[in-house]
């Protein structure tokens, strides 16, 4: 073969290919040395048509800032309905609980097979609360919070401090930083 009809060989093909950018680029050259002689309405079209494009792309920015906005608050919406509902439910759970607990508390013979039943029955009520993420809130000794606690009494005691729980009456119950239920419980002055 002759070298008129053998091309390049395939490693100078090769540096020989551009990429579309350098191709892009190169066009982008030619075009600004070459100059265009354009009428003053053609101009007007031209700026008329760039604000149109303007316009569509500040549009296509705003609708999909909205869209996002929209999606992470249907998503926060979803969460709290779901964290609602479960509080809810725990809620109508908590009077079985007092009711255990108290049945437990109840003194009498330890081997009678009644009480162990309501025992086993009562610390798996417990698992299940402390599964599904409830802290009991037992807040005897501590500060009075009204946020999480409901003051049914006031008592005057030297041996305490201000404004601290005596006495708790029924626990409070707590899912995360939400208050299922308020702890009732007397108050020392």
């Amino acid at each position: 073969m002759s070298k008129k009809e053998n091309p390049a060989p395939l490693e100078e093909r090769e540096e020989a290919a551009e990429t579309p950018q350098e191709i892009t680029e190169e066009l982008h050259q030619e075009a600004e040395e070459e100059t265009f002689a354009v009428t003053r309405e053609q101009m007007e079209k031209m700026e008329a048509l760039a604000g149109q494009l303007a316009e569509a792309g500040d549009k296509y920015l705003r609708l999909a800032a909205e869209y996002d906005n929209y999606r992470k608050r249907t998503a926060k919406e979803k969460e709290g309905a779901y964290q609602n509902a479960k509080a809810d439910t725990i809620a109508r759970f908590l009077e079985v609980y007092d009711n255990l607990e108290r049945a437990v508390s109840q003194p009498g013979d330890a081997e009678n097979a009644h009480k162990k039943g309501m025992e086993m029955i009562f610390h798996q009520l417990e698992a299940v609360l402390e599964k599904l993420g409830v802290t009991v809130e037992d807040p005897i000794g501590k500060s009075f919070d009204p946020d999480r606690h409901e003051a049914v009494m006031h008592i005057d005691s030297e041996g305490l401090g201000e404004s601290v729980v005596s006495q708790v009456f029924q626990k409070g119950f707590l899912l995360g930083d939400k208050v299922i239920r308020f702890a009732t419980v007397q108050v020392a002055n």
